[in-house]
């Protein structure tokens, strides 16, 4: 009887010794020193990456996106509509020069894509196996545009946006995204980061991750769990902070009379946001105001907001949008060069939904989704009568698309109109139990249309797939 009771004890208790034992997965960790030089606009880096293989796969080489060599002289990062705000002094150009590579302390042979430079291929000594680590460090210079974009430098701010090589993301093989003039081309798995800064007393930094100061005039920003890594500088940046569910929210900027204003936003978005899909995981959150080409952007704990937005409720609207994207993109990732619409249509449409919680602002959730269904269709009969006929698919590479407003059109306002019809057939109580589900489940990974499909179809125990499809593939009649 006592060993009967003895394996039965030892049966009840091993799946959980387990579970407990399961190991986690490792990630990846980047250790960043950078001095920016602002008399050669210049950011002087010494890269060193403890590169996980995460893949079932064993590796013979690791490539890395090189988002900086998008500025050099014959790249094109911005259409001729935009071509004057993100040029105001003229063309100018930068890019990324490497000294040197090595892998396991030992100079490595590295090469590049061609014919833009946008990957850089390090070869490794031997073949790094599943779970198994290899330490690449990396000497490199990256000279800055003067450019009012992601990676440059403006009348007011420097901005370090994409300034570093980030590993590509493994899937079947390394996923190599092109360059692109509209949308975001990138695509990464999370990873831990730790960088230090060196710059010139009289600058302000804005970063994503915790802050350290030192004595010498360095800050050491350390980020967890992230996807990628930014920081703003500029001389002219006041800060005004505030504390929100755990989370120091700052508001970086300069001019802005509504500076006060416009950090209540911030803290509500997180505040909401966080009821809405899933607590904010972080400890800080920045948002910044820049010289930037388009509205915003958003990286790991940071946003950025174009300075030339003159309007407070548009520039509501760009932060609600923007940190958002701190939910759709930071934490749960998608290739943003192929399923652009994945984040940017439920960011859009998550927006929507922050308005129709706080009506305050003055956006009236039906005006909202009124306003993208008009705006939509007068898209499609200026296209038309032009074209003779629209591509509406909302599935494609950013290279596919032939314009700016086509791009915008198909993936946040079509993709805003794709979740307002989820919603309005599953009904709103499913609706919301799908996106937290969705959201719980691919957290700190990556997902797809497909993975998003088959986590709403799963949620709501129905097959979305031909609600999706009708919009993605472009056939549905929006009128």
């Amino acid at each position: 009887m006592k060993k009967i009771a003895l394996i039965l004890v030892l049966l009840i208790c091993l799946p959980f010794c387990l579970v407990g034992c399961e190991k986690e997965t490792k990630l990846s960790s980047y250790n960043i020193d950078v001095v920016f030089d602002d008399k050669s606009m210049t950011l002087s880096c010494s890269q060193t990456v403890k590169y996980v293989n995460t893949s079932n796969n064993a590796l013979a080489e690791v490539d890395f996106y090189l988002y900086a060599n998008s500025f050099a002289e014959g790249q094109k990062v911005v259409s001729s509509a935009n071509y004057e705000k993100t040029y105001p002094n003229g063309e100018s150009f930068g890019q990324i020069d490497f000294e040197q590579v090595c892998v396991d302390k030992k100079e490595a042979t590295f090469s590049f894509e061609e014919p833009n430079k946008n990957i850089l291929i390090v070869q490794l000594e031997k073949e790094l196996f599943p779970n198994e680590q290899v330490e690449i460090s990396m000497q490199y210079m990256v000279s800055l545009a003067n450019v009012n974009h992601r990676l440059g430098y403006g009348e007011k701010t420097i901005n370090c946006g994409g300034f570093f090589p980030i590993a590509c993301v493994y899937e079947d093989g390394f996923v190599k995204n092109g360059f692109s003039t509209c949308g975001d081309p990138f695509y990464s798995d999370v990873s831990d980061f730790e960088v230090t800064i060196t710059f010139p007393k009289e600058y302000v930094l804005a970063s994503s991750g915790n802050q350290k100061k030192f004595e010498d005039g360095k800050v050491c920003c350390k980020a967890k769990n992230v996807r990628d890594f930014c920081f703003v500088l500029s001389k002219e940046f006041e800060v005004v902070s505030s504390q929100v569910d755990g989370v120091q929210v700052s508001y970086y900027f300069y001019d802005d009379e509504h500076a006060q204003d416009f950090l209540t936003t911030s803290c509500e978005a997180i505040e909401t946001f966080g009821e809405m899909f899933g607590k904010y995981p972080y400890e800080q959150l920045s948002v910044v105001k820049t010289n930037f080409c388009f509205g915003g952007m958003e990286y790991p704990n940071l946003v950025m907001v174009a300075d030339d937005i003159t309007d407070k409720v548009t520039f509501d609207y760009v932060i609600v949008h923007e940190i958002a994207h701190q939910w759709w993109y930071g934490l749960v990732g998608n290739n943003e060069y192929t399923d652009a619409w994945v984040d940017e249509g439920l960011t859009e449409y998550s927006t929507a939904l922050f308005f129709e919680k706080h009506p305050e602002y003055g956006f009236e959730y039906d005006t909202v989704i009124d306003n993208a269904f008009a705006t939509y269709k007068n898209f499609v009969k200026v296209y038309s009568s032009i074209l003779g006929e629209v591509d509406q698919r909302m599935q494609r590479d950013l290279s596919e698309f032939e314009t700016e407003p086509e791009y915008v059109n198909c993936t946040y306002t079509k993709g805003m109109l794709l979740f307002d019809s989820l919603r309005e057939s599953l009904g709103k109580r499913k609706f919301e139990k799908c996106l937290k589900n969705y959201f719980k489940e691919y957290k700190f990974k990556n997902s797809s249309y497909e993975k998003m499909v088959e986590s709403f179809s799963k949620t709501a125990r129905r097959n979305m797939e031909g609600l999706f499809r009708a919009y993605v593939d472009g056939k549905v009649v929006i009128e």
